[in-house]
């Protein structure tokens, strides 16, 4: 690994971070679209945490007490929908809380974001579905649907069991990855989005295509989803199954990039639906590889962690705004599917290549 390389690539985040925490001015961004201005969604948006995310790893990176002073009030501010009459707080809990009351505790010790950080764990637990066993995805009508981003979500539940010592959490997040590795999982390694079950019986019916190009297709950010979910359901089980199911993930992954490293949308995509690629699924899934690396025997670690440096290269080389200090964003070219928030800047890619380029310089302070 050239240290010095991605120490000098540390260095200008901490430049395009500290201007983008002058930028923001208090906004929840998720999208930034051509003019290079991030959006500002209420905070029960599901993307609330990434932003915050990215500012507790540059303070622990860092020491910049800046950071820590803008990050420190965001579990309060996404804590409230909590006590007020909404559906919009859903499976998607893990990424808000995780990135939010989680970090502060860890960081700080903070005993308001330990209590926040396990009401959020309560609320996602009682989403889970026994005769199913699955924890339950959106709200409305879709009680019996499971999509893979979910995968990242249940660190929140082992995180939980490590701090109060009550199992039950770890039980029904390893029960969820039981389910999606069943199901979600196909034998290539590629990975399907949504899955629908009975809620009543707990029988499975069918997958959909969801952000996906179909429903047999393999949409890439739920590819990056899948490979970091397993590898962490193997670091906090010990499991072998969901290694080997984080590394058939992995390789098709790695197999099905293009030229440059970072993937088109979907990875089963007809020659004319080719024109959009996503950024964020390059970035989530180079984090993840680098979390795999370190958990397979010394002979397989740099197959998972020269293919993370590639793709992490090639962001940096080629998707990033160094050179424009008025983009509030760090990454450009995502996709949320192939025809939604297409060719645009998102908050969770960004926060996915700042956790990767600090794994690259020695941080150790996860919680996805």
């Amino acid at each position: 690994m050239n240290t010095a390389y991605w120490q000098e690539v540390m260095n200008r985040l901490d430049k395009k971070v500290s201007g983008m925490n002058a930028q923001m001015d208090g906004r929840s961004p998720h999208a930034a679209g051509a003019d290079g201005k991030y959006d500002n969604p209420a905070t029960d948006w599901w993307t609330s945490g990434f932003w915050p995310g990215m500012l507790w790893v540059m303070y622990d990176m860092t020491g910049n007490e800046a950071y820590k002073d803008a990050a420190w009030p965001w579990d309060g501010r996404i804590g409230q929908w909590f006590a007020k009459p909404t559906e919009e707080l859903h499976h998607d809990v893990g990424f808000q809380f995780l990135a939010t009351a989680v970090f502060k505790h860890t960081l700080t010790g903070d005993a308001d974001g330990l209590r926040l950080g396990l009401e959020a764990a309560n609320y996602l637990a009682a989403r889970y579905n026994p005769a199913g066993r699955f924890i339950r995805a959106w709200n409305g009508d879709k009680h019996g649907w499971v999509i893979i981003d979910c995968m990242m979500n249940i660190s929140l539940l082992f995180w939980a069991s490590r701090v109060t010592g009550d199992p039950r959490y770890s039980h029904i997040a390893v029960s969820h990855a039981e389910t999606a590795m069943t199901y979600g999982v196909r034998e290539d390694g590629s990975t399907k989005h949504i899955l629908s079950f009975d809620a009543a019986t707990g029988v499975y019916i069918e997958n959909f295509g969801g952000q996906g190009y179909s429903p047999e297709s393999c949409w890439s950010r739920g590819s990056a989803w899948g490979l970091y979910g397993f590898t962490n359901t193997y670091r906090n089980t010990g499991d072998a199954r969901f290694l080997n199911t984080a590394k058939r993930i992995a390789h098709y992954f790695i197999a099905a990039l293009p030229d440059d490293h970072v993937p088109h949308w979907d990875f089963r995509l007809a020659d004319d639906k080719r024109m959009f690629r996503d950024s964020s699924a390059a970035a989530i899934a180079a984090s993840g590889l680098l979390e795999l690396a370190e958990l397979v025997p010394t002979g397989e670690q740099r197959v998972y962690a020269d293919a993370a440096q590639r793709i992490l290269r090639s962001l940096t080389e080629h998707y990033a705004t160094w050179d424009q200090p008025e983009h509030e964003a760090i990454l450009l070219h995502g996709a949320a599917s192939g025809d939604s928030l297409t060719d645009v800047s998102l908050i969770y890619g960004d926060y996915y290549y700042v956790e990767a380029v600090a794994k690259l310089n020695g941080w150790k302070h996860r919680v996805f």
